[in-house]
């Protein structure tokens, strides 16, 4: 309840917020640049815990800043509060142009070097080049204004190499910002790198969080599938409870999305058990009135049946499903599964023996709307207000950058085939040993 009615006093001030400052758009430039950063880091803040109508104030108060740091007089950075600004906007989806405009024209020195040559090489791309650096500068900046998004960039840039150390500065990174865009992006990354890293006790832990506070985030359907992940990696009897205490903070169509999401995932793999399971729970889960969960749940619990039971019976459930409820992707995956079917029980051509090749080609794959790998086409994870907040999600630390559907194959689809096909390469050297002897 508290939370709830924090989430709608945000919101309220954020959209009196912006009425303020688009009926003054003028005044702000009276205003320092540390000033107007407390604006932009509120909007951020109010976009990851759930209003996303501010997206478009976001996009108003990033241009309004950009245009005051180079207009402003080289003195206004001899307050140190506007040089933190300048860096923070840097980090906060701002325009790395500008930062590096401001250190050029720096005749002072209030700008550091250090920092300045380590964010353009990450806002470039190129973190690798600038770990050393910032590992050696970022003690002094520990507790300063702009040290969470420092940790934050940090452990971005070695998250690849060295995901122990980057899980120590993410988690310093959040506790020196709770319920912000930093704690946001970094509880999220972090259960990324804990499931990678086989560390499921750190995983849920980090998941339990972000549960707690930012299942309306743009960025909730990206934990959901990193959640997933994990859940599957690690599901047995010992993690049941955790699964389910995770779960006890989403309501029934985020749970039913997530079993989806698991049965598919399980599916997939080969995880009768755990794909049976979570089907029948998202079954359990919906309300009669949408038949596309429901279809999907019988798709996925299906699936994992092909192999281990009678195949007549599992093609003719799943064939029985009906097209419009399934996505595009859900479509192709019921193709492949149908030929693998067909193939196996395909009598031998006496001519040749070898048919490890598929004889029907699975329709080509079109993008999947509202997200890839969701068990549904439209998932109830942080959907958006309007397609300005879709198009405007909240920087957490880096560039923003679109994410895209497209006709790229898909890693899963490819490895359900790849399977398939070395299951029939090993039927085919079977039948060929019969019949050489």
């Amino acid at each position: 309840m508290l939370k709830a009615i924090r989430t709608l006093l945000l919101c309220a001030s954020a959209i009196g917020a912006l009425s303020g400052l688009v009926a003054h758009a003028g005044e702000l430039d009276d205003l320092p640049p540390y000033k107007m950063l407390r604006s932009l880091q509120h909007i951020q803040d109010s976009i990851v815990l759930g209003d996303h109508s501010a997206a478009e104030m976001q996009r108003f108060m990033l241009a309004a800043i950009d245009k005051s740091l180079r207009d402003a007089d080289p003195s206004v950075f001899d307050d140190p509060r506007n040089v933190d600004a300048a860096f923070i906007y840097a980090m906060s989806g701002g325009n790395p142009a500008t930062l590096s405009y401001l250190a050029n024209h720096d005749l002072e020195g209030n700008f550091d070097s250090r920092i300045i040559d380590a964010l353009n090489h990450y806002l470039a791309g190129k973190g690798g080049l600038m770990v050393t650096n910032l590992e050696k500068a970022i003690p002094e900046y520990r507790n300063s204004r702009i040290g969470p998004y420092l940790y934050l960039v940090l452990g971005n840039a070695i998250a690849m190499q060295n995901p122990a150390d980057s899980l120590k500065y993410y988690d310093w990174a959040r506790l020196t910002s709770p319920g912000t865009n930093i704690e946001e992006a970094a509880l999220r990354r972090s259960i990324a790198l804990a499931t990678r890293g086989n560390r499921p006790d750190k995983g849920f832990a980090y998941s339990l969080s972000y549960a707690r506070r930012f299942l309306t985030s743009p960025y909730a359907s990206q934990f959901a599938d990193v959640f997933v992940e994990l859940a599957v990696t690690n599901y047995g009897a010992e993690t049941e409870a955790k699964i389910q205490e995770i779960l006890g903070f989403m309501d029934k169509p985020r749970q039913r999305e997530v079993y989806l999401r698991i049965a598919r995932r399980a599916a997939i793999g080969g995880m009768q058990e755990l794909a049976t399971l979570a089907s029948s729970r998202a079954e359990a889960l919906s309300d009669g009135t949408d038949a596309g969960p429901n279809a999907l749940a019988s798709l996925y619990s299906g699936l994992v049946g092909i192999p281990s039971k009678g195949i007549l019976e599992a093609v003719k459930d799943i064939s029985a499903i009906p097209e419009a409820e399934l996505s595009p992707r859900d479509q192709a995956l019921r193709q492949a599964a149908t030929v693998v079917a067909e193939e196996v029980l395909r009598a031998p051509d006496p001519e040749s023996l070898t048919q490890a090749t598929v004889s029907k080609v699975v329709p080509e794959k079109t993008t999947e709307e509202n997200g890839a790998e969701t068990g549904s086409g439209d998932s109830p994870f942080a959907a958006p207000a309007s397609d300005a907040a879709a198009d405007a999600v909240p920087s957490d630390g880096e560039q923003q950058v679109a994410s895209s559907e497209n006709s790229a194959p898909d890693p899963v689809l490819d490895a359900f085939l790849t399977h398939g096909r070395s299951k029939l390469a090993e039927i085919d050297s079977l039948l060929k040993g019969d019949e050489d002897k």
